[in-house]
């Protein structure tokens, strides 16, 4: 078994596609989509190319999928997610929502050479808990507690990593669409190992291709996410003070 593992895809349909290019070379048994797929500018687009991987995809769902389908059945969803949802849910179809609803929160996978694997979006008990790499081990103690899998991958921070936290290894892919760091699209491949992977892209025609499409300021979020990334410092920074209110 080899594993693809993309998450935090959010609606850069361009940053998927050069990496589902890089995934067909390498050669896959299935592609885990670890939550956060679609919210972003262009969500009907992403899901339909992802739909197109029939069973070689495993969806999990995050706190995005929990907001579009919220949004798109007309649901209050608190904050600025609620906007992001309501801007998504007008260019969705009923056939995208069905690929959303009652998604799992966790799937397990036996891989070659690994062994048994937990795929999460947050952490196995919330699709919206920030547990950071450099969290204390007793937080990703009270955040795994009950898993027997050794070996979790978890997204929704953006930045990969590959640690231990008493003597589970916990990984996480980084984002394929809104990557924090340099740039690029970040996903994993596992097998007997793990190889933690960034696929270039074309930032400048991926920028054009968002802008013309009817997201809200989709130019605007082109520049923030695709051209002018954010740095890993600059997240850790804003994650851990989202962190320690828990």
């Amino acid at each position: 078994m080899r594993i693809a593992v993309l998450a935090d895809v959010h609606g850069n349909l361009p940053a998927l596609e050069a990496v589902l290019d890089e995934v067909a070379r390498v050669g896959v048994d299935r592609i885990v989509l670890l939550g956060d797929i679609a919210n972003g500018p262009m969500p009907g687009q992403t899901l339909d190319r992802l739909a197109e991987l029939g069973d070689t995809a495993v969806w999990v769902h995050g706190n995005g999928e929990r907001e579009l389908v919220a949004g798109f059945d007309g649901q209050a969803v608190p904050g600025p997610a609620g906007e992001e949802a309501a801007a998504c849910a007008q260019l969705l179809e009923p056939r995208h929502r069905a690929l959303l609803a009652d998604l799992p929160m966790t799937v397990s996978l036996e891989v070659d050479g690994l062994g048994p694997v937990l795929f999460c979006h947050a952490t196995p008990r919330r699709d919206d808990e920030f547990v950071l790499v450099d969290s204390p081990i007793q937080r990703w103690d009270e955040a795994l507690a009950g898993v027997t899998e050794q070996i979790v991958v978890c997204g929704h921070t953006h930045m990969p990593f590959d640690r231990l936290v008493n003597q589970r290894r916990v990984i996480n892919p980084g984002s394929v669409g809104m990557a924090y760091g340099p740039a690029g699209a970040y996903w994993a491949l596992l097998d007997d190992h793990v190889q933690l992977r960034r696929t270039p892209y074309d930032p400048e025609a991926a920028a054009k291709r968002i802008a013309r499409s009817r997201y809200p300021d989709a130019a605007g979020w082109a520049a923030e996410y695709v051209l002018h990334p954010y740095g890993d410092g600059a997240a850790l920074e804003a994650f851990t003070a989202i962190a320690m209110k828990g």
